[in-house]
């Protein structure tokens, strides 16, 4: 028997990918796993291993309400460990003040580091981090030191819903033009080589495993959405520098660009992100998580994925097609080769809608894809419902902290 199967879990939210794969992992451990919502059918519902829905205010609409309703879920006596599936482990570390159970997460300090885009490329310069040149941008002529093409990034989003990659200058006056009223704005130059992430999970500064992965396929956003476990051992050393420096508690991930392992960092995760393929190369994330909670003491050196362990998330896979090839015909031919095994990520293991492991996961696979079949533009809706559900603002953040 797995030392986790038993143990009875919250996560945060239902409603990202990273929830639904969290629920994957740990109930092939043996996990009992609940899962909190604003929304009555998130994706992580429809799971023989999600036992229920439990559900709470939406924390960036009403995050004293949320901290309160999680606070009381814990403090029955239900639950062993509370698990922050995304961002809401920022307004948990925010809002510790205000809760009575006690959640494995950095100090609000380390997240003012790492949450603002701005403030993680300052840091990177501070640490010697490589990372592409960038900027702060208040008009179009600050433009002019980077050149074209470049990203611009609003200092604060999640899911990529604030970076866009702008050709020209028609492009940036637009971009700059609906990113300017969210804050401050950074322009950053291209990276060079092959989109890959590290995450780790930390105690107190130390690192406890960590997993590296490369893209095989996009999905929304330019989120992976079927990886390949690698050997990056330059990225690894370089998440352990940083969770060191920052003191990091909890799950901390690097998005990055790579020629022949050698990274050039463009973002930071400030928590886990979809474990199943960290979890499939033998590091075992979320199960990992619940040992913090209990602080169970770390053993040798940190646990590091294999190589070479390819998983797939086909309906991400799906709606990515809809987002960048934006036809009937693009989405159902890429989710057709998806299914058959095709290359590029062919074999991989299915790992958000496993439906012969987990036969209710088929329900959202097809309530999301069959509208983006008929109008492959319904994906930027949909995208955008879906991270409200999950998202935290920097005004909900300082809610709580000034309460």
């Amino acid at each position: 028997m797995r030392p986790t199967a038993g143990r009875r879990v919250l996560l945060s939210e239902a409603s990202s990918f990273t929830a639904r794969e969290f629920v994957t992992v740990l109930g092939r451990d043996g996990v009992v796993v609940d899962a909190m919502s604003s929304v009555r059918a998130p994706i992580a519902r429809f799971s023989r291993y999600c036992r229920a829905i439990r559900r709470v205010p939406a924390p960036a609409q009403d995050p004293l309400g949320y901290l309160a309703a999680t606070d009381r879920l814990m403090t029955s006596g239900e639950y062993d460990a509370l698990l922050p599936t995304h961002e809401q482990a920022w307004l948990f570390s925010a809002g510790r003040h205000l809760m009575r159970h006690r959640v494995e997460v950095a100090d609000i300090a380390a997240f003012d580091r790492v949450e603002s885009k701005i403030e993680f490329a300052r840091l990177l310069d501070d640490l010697r981090l490589p990372q592409p040149a960038w900027r702060l941008v208040e008009n179009e002529g600050d433009l002019s030191e980077l050149g074209l093409p470049v990203w611009l990034k609003a200092e604060f989003s999640t899911a990529g819903r604030g970076v866009v990659h702008v050709l020209s200058r028609d492009e940036a006056a637009a971009a700059l033009a609906s990113l300017t009223p969210r804050g401050r704005v950074m322009a950053q130059a291209p990276a060079p080589g092959r989109y890959a992430q590290v995450q780790g999970l930390f105690r107190r500064g130390r690192l406890l495993a960590a997993a590296a992965s490369e893209l095989l396929a996009t999905g929304v956003g330019g989120s992976a959405a079927a990886r390949v476990s690698v050997h990056h051992p330059e990225a690894v050393t370089a998440l352990e520098r940083l969770g060191a420096f920052l003191s990091w508690h909890g799950g901390l991930g690097l998005d990055y660009f790579h020629e022949d392992g050698r990274p050039c960092f463009i973002e930071c995760n400030p928590r886990i992100s979809e474990p199943a393929n960290a979890a499939a190369a033998g590091v075992d994330l979320p199960a990992l998580m619940i040992g913090l909670a209990d602080d169970t003491p770390p053993s040798g050196e940190p646990v590091v994925a294999q190589v070479g362990v390819r998983t797939r998330s086909t309906l991400a896979i799906g709606l990515g097609a809809a987002e960048t090839a934006g036809t009937r015909r693009g989405v159902a031919k890429t989710v057709a080769r998806a299914l058959l095994g095709r290359a590029p990520q062919a074999p991989a293991r299915e790992v958000l809608n496993p439906v012969l492991e987990d036969p209710p996961s088929l329900v959202p696979f097809v309530v999301a894809l069959a509208p983006v079949l008929a109008r492959p533009a319904a994906v930027r809706r949909m995208a955008a419902r879906t991270v409200a559900d999950y998202s935290i603002t920097p005004e909900a953040v300082a809610r709580v902290s000034t309460r």
